[in-house]
């Protein structure tokens, strides 16, 4: 089991390259299923503690979409792909066609977000497998609007007598004036970030 305490700079910048290769090839996919381009910018890539992830989406009290799925096969943990309300109504505004951001969301939106982070997320774990050789497969999503906390809570219940750690690609997606911030979260166990490191030769 890795003690993710003593990561050093290598096995971090190779975490990182694997959020930078993820999410790219995540906004390629946006970009295919809009049948128009999307800029990225260079995703912020880290390895945060599980009780600073909130205050990186506004604070526990700031509403969020968060759409949860499981983590299967070589890995065990969660994936989380979190987006502000903004960042959602600005999203579902590109998909639907819409130039007003301010409605409330509504089934439809949610069901768009839904289909969104599916495919961000499956194709996030498409790339992360490429690179490993991992089996890696994701349940069904789950979708929530609700407060950070609350959202968080999930994960936290299931690993937080596991491990204290995730992974967090934070993108920033563009179409033209409008910015979509999207947030994933890569959640394993102790165990697999172990065999994550060990699946790219930089932990023995």
């Amino acid at each position: 089991m890795v003690n993710l305490e003593n990561l050093n700079n290598l096995h971090l910048d190779v975490l990182r390259e694997i959020g930078n290769i993820g999410a790219g090839n995540a906004a390629t996919a946006l970009a295919n299923m809009l049948d128009k381009k999307i800029d990225m910018e260079v995703p912020n890539v880290k390895l945060l503690d599980f009780n600073d992830v909130a205050t990186t989406l506004g604070g526990e009290e700031s509403v969020v979409a968060g759409i949860y799925f499981n983590l299967h096969g070589d890995l065990d943990g969660n994936i989380m792909f979190l987006l502000d309300i903004v960042s959602s109504k600005i999203l579902t505004g590109i998909l639907m066609g819409r130039e007003d951001y301010s409605r409330e969301l509504d089934e439809m939106d949610y069901s768009a977000l839904q289909e969104v982070g599916n495919i961000l997320s499956g194709s996030y774990i498409a790339s992360l497998s490429t690179l490993t050789g991992l089996n890696l497969t994701l349940s069904i999503p789950s979708l929530c609007v609700d407060m950070a906390g609350a959202i968080l809570s999930v994960p936290a219940i299931q690993f937080g007598f596991v491990t204290d750690k995730v992974l967090l690609i934070e993108t920033k997606l563009r179409d033209g004036n409008d910015l979509v911030k999207a947030n994933f979260f890569l959640i394993p166990n102790a165990e697999s970030f172990g065999t994550l490191l060990k699946s790219l030769g930089v932990y023995e």
